[in-house]
């Protein structure tokens, strides 16, 4: 028996253009801030390249370590040579943050972005700038993945800031619900080394901020 089709259903779909905006939120440290920028490519591309025979050469031998050039090689530095932040590492914080109350990791990663102030001179990462005097050479003993103990040279900001430009889709996500993300993300999650959220540890304690309460936003 033949059934007669069903007369096509003609809809139209409305989709808004894009409502994104900025707003500039004044951040300040509450514990220090460590950076640990990948620095050794140059070693692990000569380990690739030089396959098995670099792998015997090196086998035994430690040369000495120059802690200068670590704590040179951690730090995030632009073209004009101030020192920044990966401004992943602040988007992360947020869409991590944004978690705690029910937003979805998806959500997150369409609703919130970080507008950088300049990129890394070595390696084009994109930087949020740090507003603090120079860092000091930090070192402490690590564990390595092997389980042996190494000592590294970080450079660290005991007090230091920023000014924090997120660019948001209000049709997601209120002006106010993002100073709100912010600070939680500042509490919670923190950025760089020894942060309170990391997949591998609870952290040192290092890396959080709140807002300044003197210059919230402007959008």
């Amino acid at each position: 028996m033949a059934f007669p089709k069903k007369a096509a259903q003609s809809e139209t779909v409305m989709i808004t253009p894009p409502n994104f905006k900025e707003a500039t939120i004044r951040i300040i440290g509450t514990a220090p801030l460590v950076l640990n920028r990948f620095s050794t490519r140059a070693e692990v591309e000569e380990g690739m390249e030089g396959g098995d025979k670099a792998k015997k050469a090196r086998k035994g031998q430690r040369p000495a370590k120059d802690f200068s050039a670590e704590f040179e090689g951690a730090r995030h530095k632009s073209a004009d040579g101030w020192d920044g932040i990966n401004a992943s590492g602040f988007r992360n914080a947020l869409i991590r943050a944004g978690q705690t109350v029910g937003v979805e990791m998806t959500r997150g990663k369409m609703a919130v972005f970080i507008v950088a102030d300049g990129i890394d001179a070595a390696d084009g990462v994109p930087l949020v700038k740090i507003d603090s005097a120079a860092p000091e050479e930090f070192r402490a003993a690590v564990r390595n993945k092997t389980g042996s103990m190494d000592i590294r040279a970080r450079p660290m900001w005991r007090k230091w800031a920023c000014d924090l430009k997120v660019r948001y889709d209000a049709d997601l996500i209120s002006s106010e619900s993002i100073i709100n993300l912010v600070a939680r993300a500042g509490e919670q999650v923190g950025v760089g080394a020894g942060r309170p959220f990391s997949s591998m540890s609870a952290g040192q304690g290092w890396g959080t901020f709140r807002v300044d309460a003197g210059k919230k936003a402007a959008s």
